[in-house]
């Protein structure tokens, strides 16, 4: 049974043992769809949810009840088969029956009351309002008690009354405002009663039995049930009238019919079982006073018994049950007699059918394990039930015993039991990881510090190094300004300038780059090559801005421009740039411009890592 399945069983538990409306008989399919749309209708998606709205909100089990029971029907429905009742039915019975002799009716299932009253004024026609009053009882039963106040208040609206013919809407309703009431002497002729088809006793002596388009909704083991009880209910030569919907196939032997195409049958006069009845008291005693005293120590030792326990006839009778089952499972002294299947505990918490057919079969005890029965209070209560037959000296089936054992403290120690053992493994893994993190800590940190200390000596070397590079960038810069006036004797001295300008900036510790006005590439030495990655002829003649290789050109620009402009600024700056492995390093940098007369001029940009 699914998650979904197991609380809709929960959600039926609940209305069974909350109000007394046992559905257990009722296609699951049908009755699912009809719980959905309610759930729908108050915005709900699961019926563990719907559950504790009910719980919450008394007030719902009303709209709940009249979506499940759809409590639909009017005044002749179906015309033909009314006009059909009267005279192949209604007209032969009462001829046949003396002058005085009464005439008992019960329709089942009679929601809002139309079917209970068209029966009446079928009734009134034929014998008068006199002899209806004097000689008919109708008595009109259902289960919902909402809508049996609406049929006793017997008020109902123009479009009510579409199917009842004019000439008896004028003589059986009058009007109230824009209502109509049934008439007070056709309503006296009318009794109104709670009565469930499933769970409750027949009314006896029933000469005519209208269960219109109920039926349909039950189960075939449920309808089975009911018709027993129709067949018990009904007087000899009785009439049963069934909705449209509704047959009676395999039923042939209790009902005969009238009219099989208007759903008409007859009870039938052959033998037939009676209706189950409780068995009498003192029936096991009757052989003598001493006997009658051990069986009544006998069950009352059964009733006092601590494990619940449920007895049941070889017919599927319940024998007895003790006060243990009654408070465990809800089973009532009024269930002794009653077939055991029409009990909620026959489905509910696990389904006992099978189990018991095999302890007959098999004349073995049948073991069903750790079932779940939820309260409807909250909370779970475990059991293991025990399906024994009862066996005669010779082998023969005098019945089955039902033994439900309460092992919640059992299971509870051993999922307690379970969850610390698992506990104990999480913990001992959490230890024994904590413990390997620790030691990786402790070595991360020893190497840590030892990175810091190296770091700092580099530090101090670097900054040695700085203070050494910004003396041979001032020499480097007179030089090279010496270099360029040089550069302008001629052609000669350029070329021996340039070659003595390359040497000095291949052999310079800083990287060296020389732009001209417009940021192109004029120079580019070896120290440049190692920290970016270019080579000088893939690089002379483009645009810096252009370059792609970490160069952070965005932060040399203002450099660059002020000393285009003839600003020295103040000095060296340190700009972050990413070499060509992808480090980010610190460039301590300067740019001055070239010196005046050189052309086109520009400007030189001298780095060095830091």
């Amino acid at each position: 049974m699914g998650e979904a399945d197991q609380q809709f069983e929960e959600l039926i538990g609940h209305l069974h043992e909350t109000r007394g409306f046992d559905f257990t008989g009722y296609k699951r399919s049908s009755l699912m769809r009809r719980v959905q749309r309610r759930m729908s209708q108050v915005r709900i998606a699961g019926y563990g949810e719907y559950l504790e709205f009910l719980q919450a909100r008394p007030d719902e089990f009303t709209a709940l009840f009249n979506t499940i029971l759809i409590n639909v029907t009017s005044f002749f429905r179906d015309p033909e088969a009314w006009d059909h009742l009267r005279r192949e039915v209604l007209e032969p019975m009462l001829a046949a029956k003396p002058a005085d002799a009464p005439l008992r009716v019960w329709t089942a299932g009679c929601a809002s009351g139309e079917e209970a009253y068209t029966v009446a004024m079928l009734l009134s026609e034929i014998l008068g309002p006199e002899d209806l009053h004097r000689r008919v009882k109708i008595y009109a039963t259902d289960v919902d008690d909402e809508q049996l106040a609406e049929a006793r208040h017997a008020v109902y609206d123009e479009r009510a009354l579409a199917g009842v013919p004019p000439e008896l809407a004028e003589r059986y309703f009058e009007p109230t405002g824009r209502r109509f009431r049934v008439r007070r002497d056709l309503r006296r002729s009318v009794i109104f009663g709670r009565n469930d088809l499933v769970q409750n006793a027949p009314i006896p002596r029933i000469d005519l039995l209208t269960c219109r388009n109920t039926m349909m909704y039950f189960t075939a083991d449920t309808q089975a049930r009911v018709l027993a009880r129709f067949h018990f209910a009904l007087a000899p030569h009785g009439a049963l009238f069934l909705g449209r919907a509704e047959t009676l196939r395999g039923h042939a032997g209790t009902f005969q019919p009238i009219d099989n195409r208007h759903r008409m049958f007859r009870k039938s006069t052959g033998p037939l079982p009676p209706y189950p009845a409780p068995p009498a008291p003192g029936a096991a005693a009757a052989s003598g006073p001493a006997r009658a005293a051990l069986a009544e120590l006998a069950d009352a030792a059964l009733r006092a018994g601590p494990v619940a326990q449920v007895v049941i006839t070889a017919d599927g009778l319940v024998a007895l049950s003790n006060k243990r089952a009654e408070s465990l499972l809800g089973v009532s002294p009024r269930d002794t007699g009653r077939p055991f299947g029409d009990l909620g505990l026959a489905h509910r918490p696990v389904e006992l059918g099978a189990p018991i057919a095999q302890a007959r079969r098999e004349r073995r005890t049948v073991h069903v394990p750790d079932v779940e029965l939820r309260r409807a209070a909250g909370g779970s209560v475990f059991l293991d039930v025990h399906v024994a037959p009862l066996l005669t000296d010779d082998g023969g089936i005098l019945g089955v015993t039902l033994v439900f054992q309460d092992v919640s403290a059992a299971r509870r120690l051993r999922e307690e039991l379970e969850l610390a053992h698992v506990t104990l493994e999480t913990a001992y893994e959490e230890l024994r990881a904590g413990h390997e993190e620790l030691e990786t800590t402790n070595e991360e940190l020893q190497a840590t510090i030892e990175e810091l200390e190296t770091t700092n000596e580099e530090l101090q070397t670097v900054n040695e190094e700085l203070e050494l590079a910004n003396q041979d960038l001032r020499s480097s810069n007179d030089e090279l300004q010496a270099g360029n006036a040089r550069l302008r004797v001629g052609a000669g001295e350029r070329d021996a300038s340039s070659a003595f300008l390359a040497s000095v900036l291949a052999h310079l510790r800083q990287a060296v780059v020389v732009v001209d006005p417009g940021l192109r590439v004029r120079a580019w030495n070896n120290q440049a090559t190692d920290l970016w990655g270019l080579r000088p002829d893939e690089v002379t003649g483009q645009r810096l801005p252009e370059l792609d290789c970490g160069l952070p050109v965005h932060l040399l620009e203002p450099l660059i421009s002020r000393a285009l402009t003839g600003d020295h600024g103040d000095g060296p700056a340190v700009l972050e740039a990413i070499d060509r492995h992808g480090r980010t390093v610190a460039l301590r940098t300067v740019c001055t411009p070239l010196p005046p007369g050189s052309l086109p001029g520009g400007a030189i940009i001298v780095m060095e890592s830091s």
